[in-house]
Parts: structure tokens; C-alpha cells; sequence
């Protein structure tokens, strides 16, 4: 090669590589993560505006949004009310629909609106008003939403942007609460299901009402009275969950109705589904947000039922509280919750697996039906509707934040193409009626706003959790976990992956997790402790000490998740259930 050729080579090497250098540093996996995260939180950040805005402009300051014909229903006494019973003549609605956006507008970041949305409610709301309403669904939307607004308001990085803020959520918040307490006055201590705004308890009133609607206030009605130093309304919520576990079965499972009034249950088949959902969800939350030892052991029994009764591999199926026999095999969507759930105490490789399980069901029908039957492998033939639900995004939005494994932005970008594709219209979106044909009903649940977008913003941008502690409640309202209101903080809530307690023999430290000490099935170890013999529980999901498995000896390796039985170290040097 000539020396012209050479230095013509030399030159145009030199003029490529920054080009080479930067093409390269571009497509880092880094880099394209943060692209992808970047593209997928506008996506979603459109379909909340979509949503909120056809909301604001068709059907404010009524409760919910009808977008197929632009315009709106005054839901709030319809919700829970199947046979839409005793409806009132004059409710004009209470801005359901702003209220369940609150905190969904500050997670995106638009604190104008925000503050601009609580100024009107501020100046507007009133709850004297003559309708019966579901207390359980009152309390999670509009209770919980009022009190997570005025928790944000206050917040210590302000997130009002011009004037003050006085409280006034807070006082609706207070209204509204006591306006629930007659239903507390029963002989049982357990709420009717139905109450009345403005008189109370109607004459008459129904006493069936549901294990969660009166085990899932604790969160709402806790964290008011420690808001405003009124121990009414948590003593109230209390003494209705501890009614609720002293009616438990031999198998400390509970059923899914009961009659409030004599405490006796009407429908003995149990799941994790409709009617006992939010009952798990509000033990383990409700001992993250106050500490209380209570709360712990009754989520723990009662976790550990689920595991042996209603389990079946990824599934879980229903039974009868009095036997733990299997009544019925299906998968109910509201159960999508429940890898969610699994997450908070740890338990991963069982959350993933249902979870897997749950999307494969949306991935087959586009949408998730309301019911599938296990059994046939078919749907069920009345309830095959989609109403916008959010549990699938929010086990989604758990499971990253604990693995950070990709796929789980992958599924999230499939229920974002899916809610595009299917429940979208002009006027914002709208619940499928059959997920066979994707024919659509004309209604925006509320929660579509509260939850279903929140989520899946929150899965591609969780900037909102930086350096701060929230549990969301089973409609989205983060709530945060301060350390005042602990009655005592548990020594295993302190924010650390690994304590030791000491084995019998060998005599050695042994690995264990900050739940170590409450949770695993069947495989309780004797321990000496404090100079006596105590029984100790394995948590669910302890890692080995390498992330290849590994070891010198039994001290290295960790708990099984499925089983929860301690690994051991084999003669060739690995891990594992041997």
C-alpha cells in the first residue's frame, strides 16, 4: 500500500471512530433500558390524560365517566349494588372520579392540577347528602383518597405550587368517617354493609355483607385517627377485624359472606379472590404501616392456610373454610393481586410463578376475563367482562421493583398495547363487555384513574418512591410508612436483608431474613433463644449466600420459596432441596 493510501485509511479511521464510539455508547443496554422506560412512561402518561381529561370535560363533578356517549353516571350508590336497589332520587355525584386521580396527578407530576383539583373539593364537596352507599367502596375510594391527597399536601417537598394548604382534605376526610360510624353500632362490632350519608342506617337495612368489606378499613381508618388523634374510627375498624378473625375456621380460613348481625357465615366457600381479597392485602399492610404485632400473626395464619388449602402449583383455587376441600377451580381477575402480595413478604419465585400464570390468561384473550374455569380451561359463560382492572399491572409493577428483570416491562408495554388497542374510544376508555368479541360497555371505573394507570406509570418511572417508604391501598392511595405511628416498631421491620440466629447444631450463625422469625409452612427449627428453647419459623424465599449456588456448608444456602424448606450443601459443593 502506497503511503497516499495509508494516510488516506489513517484519516478516515480517525473520522469514524467518534462516530463508531458514539453509535456504540448509544445502544449500551444501559442506555436503550432507560430509552425504553422513557417511551413506555409517555405512553402511559397520554393514557391517563386521555382518561382524565374526557373525564374533566364530559362528566366533572359527577362521579364516573360514560365514553362511549360522552357523558357520566352518578355511581357512587351503584357500586356494590348488583341489583341497583334503593338508588337516590337527587345525588348529583361527589367528583368520585378527581378524587380517585388526586394522587395519580402528583405521581405524574402535574402538581398545578393537583392543587388546583383540591382547591375545588376544598370549596365544593359535601357528603350531607342523601345516598346510600357501600361502605367498603366509600372508604377505599373516596376515605382513602382524601386522606393520601392530604398526606401528599403536606408533604415536605410541598407539592403545592403557589398558596397554602389548610387542611381542608383532612376535615372531608374527618366528615366523611363519622358520618360511617353508625354502621359500627352493632352487637358484633361488625359494619353494615350499607350506610346512608345523611340519616345513617335506613330501617331494614340488609346484614349480609362480606369478609372484605368489613376487614379492609383498617388502613383508611387508621391512618385518620392518627391524622386527627381520634381513636374512634381505628378502635371501630379494629374491633371489626378482630371479630372478623375470631370467626376463622379450625383451619383459620374464614368464608367470603356473613351476616353482620348474628356473626354467623352464609357462604362457607373461601378463595383469594372477590369478597376476601383485600382482607390479606390489609394484614400484611396494616403491620407494614403500624407496626402492630396483631396484625402480623393474624396475616401470618391466615397466609399460611392459603398456601395449604387454596393452593394448587401456580393456582389457587376455592374451598370450603370448615374442611379445605376444593368448591371451585377457576381464576377470578381480582386474584391478580395476589403476586403483589407475595412480594411484600418475600416470597418471589412463587409470586413469578401465578403471576406468569395470570398473564398467559391476558395474553390468550388480549384482556383478562373476570373468570376462568381452571378445569374446563374455558371462560366462565356469564363473566366474560373486562372492566379496565388494575391487579395484573400492579403484581406487574411489584415484581419489578423486587427483580428488576426486563420482562416485566415487557409485559407491561403488552397490557399498554392491549388497553390501546381494545378499550380506547374518543371519549377516554372503556370496559369490554365480552372479551370474546371485545364488544364495549360505556363506563370509566374510577380506579381505571387510581390504580390501572398509576401502576403501570409507576413500572417504567418509580421516581415518586425515591427515598421514601409507601404501601398502596387496595385502590392505589399511597399512604406513607412513618415511624410515629408504630405503636412499636418491630425489630423485623428495620430495613435489612440479613440477621443471624443461632442454630442448635452445628453451633453456628444461620443465615435468615428480616421475616425469618414469622413466616414459612410446616418447617419450624428449634433455636435456643434468650437461655430457653423457642420455636423459630423460616421465612418464605431465603437466597443462598452465592448467587451460583455454591457452598462450603449447610450455612450457605437459603431457603426453598415453594416449600419453604431449608436447602443443604451436597458432597460436590451445590445448594439445593436434596
Amino acid at each position: 500500500m502506497s503511503a497516499h493510501n495509508l494516510t488516506t485509511w489513517v484519516m478516515a479511521i480517525l473520522l469514524i471512530s467518534p462516530a463508531l464510539v458514539s453509535i456504540s455508547m448509544a445502544e449500551t443496554p444501559d442506555v436503550r433500558l432507560a430509552n425504553r422506560k422513557r417511551l413506555m412512561r409517555e405512553k402511559v402518561r397520554r393514557m391517563f390524560y386521555h382518561a382524565y381529561e374526557n373525564y374533566m370535560k364530559y362528566a366533572f363533578p359527577h362521579d364516573e365517566l360514560k365514553p362511549l356517549t360522552k357523558t357520566y353516571t352518578n355511581s357512587l350508590s351503584e357500586l356494590g349494588n348488583l341489583n341497583l336497589k334503593h338508588l337516590p332520587q337527587n345525588y348529583n355525584g361527589s367528583a368520585l372520579s378527581l378524587i380517585e386521580s388526586l394522587s395519580s396527578l402528583v405521581i405524574l407530576g402535574n402538581y398545578s392540577e393537583f392543587e388546583k383539583a383540591v382547591r375545588w373539593l376544598s370549596h365544593n364537596l359535601s357528603f350531607n347528602v342523601d345516598a346510600r352507599v357501600n361502605l367498603f367502596e366509600c372508604n377505599i375510594r373516596i376515605l382513602g383518597g382524601l386522606v393520601s391527597a392530604h398526606l401528599l399536601a403536606i408533604d415536605s417537598r410541598s407539592w403545592f405550587t403557589q398558596g397554602t394548604y389548610n387542611g381542608e382534605l383532612l376535615g372531608l376526610a374527618e366528615d366523611l368517617a363519622k358520618r360511617f360510624l353508625p354502621a359500627f353500632e352493632t352487637p358484633t362490632g361488625l359494619p353494615y354493609a350499607w350506610i346512608n350519608l345523611k340519616y345513617g342506617v335506613m330501617e331494614n337495612e340488609t346484614t349480609e355483607t362480606s369478609t372484605s368489606g368489613c376487614g379492609s378499613l383498617i388502613l383508611e381508618m387508621g391512618a385518620l385517627s392518627r391524622l386527627t388523634g381520634d381513636p374512634r374510627y381505628e378502635s371501630a375498624a379494629l374491633r371489626a377485624l378482630r371479630t372478623l378473625w375470631s370467626m376463622r375456621s379450625s383451619l383459620n380460613l374464614l368464608g367470603s359472606t356473613l351476616n353482620m348481625e348474628t356473626g354467623q357465615w352464609t357462604e362457607h366457600s373461601t378463595g383469594i379472590g372477590a369478597g376476601v381479597d383485600s382482607f390479606y392485602e390489609y394484614l400484611i399492610k396494616a403491620y407494614i404501616l403500624f407496626g402492630k404485632e396483631e396484625y402480623w400473626r393474624m396475616f401470618h395464619s391466615a397466609y399460611l392456610a392459603v398456601q395449604k388449602y387454596l393452593r394448587y402449583g401456580p393456582w389457587y383455587h376455592e374451598a370450603d373454610m370448615r374442611t379445605g376441600r376444593a368448591t371451585h377451580w377457576q381464576l377470578t381477575s381480582l386474584q391478580a393481586f395476589w403476586p403483589g402480595l407475595q412480594v411484600l413478604v418475600g416470597d418471589i419465585p412463587a409470586a413469578n410463578s401465578s403471576h406468569r400464570e395470570f398473564f398467559d390468561v391476558w395474553e390468550k384473550f388480549g384482556v383478562m376475563p373476570e373468570r376462568y374455569l381452571l378445569d374446563y380451561r374455558t371462560l366462565h359463560p356469564t363473566e366474560k367482562y373486562y372492566p379496565l382492572r388494575p391487579e395484573l399491572a400492579e403484581s406487574t409493577f411489584y415484581l419489578y421493583q423486587a427483580t428488576k428483570d426486563p420482562w416485566y416491562l415487557e409485559v407491561g408495554e403488552s397490557i399498554v398495547k392491549s388497553l390501546n388497542a381494545y378499550t380506547k374510544v374518543e371519549g377516554g376508555f372503556a370496559s369490554v363487555r365480552d372479551v370474546t368479541t371485545m364488544q364495549l360497555e360505556d363506563h370509566q371505573h374510577s380506579f381505571f384513574l387510581s390504580e390501572t394507570c398509576k401502576y403501570l406509570y409507576l413500572l417504567y418511572d418509580d421516581s415518586f418512591l425515591a427515598k421514601r417508604n409507601y404501601i398502596f391501598t387496595t385502590e392505589g392511595h399511597p399512604l406513607p410508612v412513618l415511624s410515629d405511628w408504630h405503636d412499636r416498631l418491630p425489630e423485623t421491620f428495620f430495613l435489612r436483608n440479613l440477621s443471624h440466629i443461632q442454630e442448635i447444631a452445628p453451633n453456628r450463625a444461620r443465615r435468615a431474613s428480616a421475616l425469618s422469625r414469622q413466616l414459612c409452612p410446616a418447617t419450624a427449627l428449634n433455636y435456643y433463644g434468650g437461655g430457653g428453647r423457642e420455636m423459630v419459623e423460616s421465612a418464605c424465599h431465603i437466597p443462598d449466600l452465592l448467587i451460583d449456588h455454591k457452598c462450603s456448608g449447610d450455612e450457605d444456602c437459603g431457603a426453598d420459596a415453594t416449600s419453604c424448606r431449608w436447602r443443604s450443601c451436597s458432597m460436590v459443593g451445590y445448594c439445593g432441596s436434596w
